[in-house]
């Protein structure tokens, strides 16, 4: 039996999956979701073996619940869309398929037929679809079943939290599953840069510079946060600053 997810924001869209798939043998509707972040949560806990993805929702697209589960890991997806813009092209080479609504009985069955043969990993394919489309860069959060896409123009400064590493925006904090020497090699290096062991900050959002003994110091974010650098790291810094 092959368990599936429904995802999609249209209600509609979601019930005429639900009925074309339920004469069909084999296939088992385990659940629908109507925003992305719902997805990602559904397929955490239920991990289904097929999962029918919208690509337009709000909260999370469907390239961004991809994001957030892993590629890897990522159950074999057929994409659903209204858009036949360029990455349509190359979900029908990389991934396992697509349907372009408005699609009508007999393309629904071409799918199912090609998720009945497929024997690739899907999660190595959905890397390559990835890699074709363009994203913003990111972190991925994640807290109590929600998660949160920070990108990194928002990010204040970063604190070492263990394994992980607590991102810093605004008046909020969220844990990501990276660790700070991993962030440091991800973060571009002309805006974020790590001025401590435990601490990572976005340069332009240093206000104010002040000197302490040793070659250490405190900066002053523009959000009022301080935050001690290390001498170790004070060249990186001056050079920054120096532009």
């Amino acid at each position: 039996m092959i368990r599936t997810l429904i995802v999609d924001d249209e209600p509609l869209a979601r019930l005429r999956l639900r009925n074309l798939l339920a004469p069909v043998s084999g296939f088992s509707v385990i659940g629908e979701a109507h925003h992305g972040e719902m997805a990602v949560a559904m397929i955490e806990a239920d991990r289904p073996d097929l999962v029918f993805l919208d690509i337009q929702m709000p909260s999370l697209s469907g390239f961004e619940v991809i994001e957030a589960i892993g590629a890897d890991v990522m159950p074999a997806t057929v994409f659903v869309t209204a858009y036949d813009e360029f990455a349509v092209k190359a979900f029908e080479v990389q991934a396992l398929d697509y349907l372009l609504k408005p699609f009508d009985d007999i393309r629904f069955e071409q799918v199912l037929s090609r998720v009945r043969k497929a024997q690739v990993n899907q999660g190595k394919q959905l890397i390559q679809v990835l890699g074709l489309v363009p994203m913003q860069p990111r972190l991925v959060a994640r807290s109590r079943g929600v998660v949160r896409i920070i990108g990194y123009e928002d990010i204040d400064w970063i604190a070492a939290a263990g394994d992980y590493a607590e991102v810093h925006c605004a008046d909020r904090a969220w844990l990501v599953n990276d660790s700070i020497n991993a962030l440091t090699e991800r973060l571009p290096p002309a805006d974020f840069a790590r001025i401590h062991r435990s601490a990572i900050v976005r340069m332009d959002r240093i206000a104010e510079v002040r000197p302490c003994s040793h070659g250490d110091g405190i900066l002053i974010l523009s959000c009022n946060t301080q935050l001690r650098f290390s001498r170790r790291y004070r060249e990186v810094l001056d050079v920054w600053l120096s532009r």
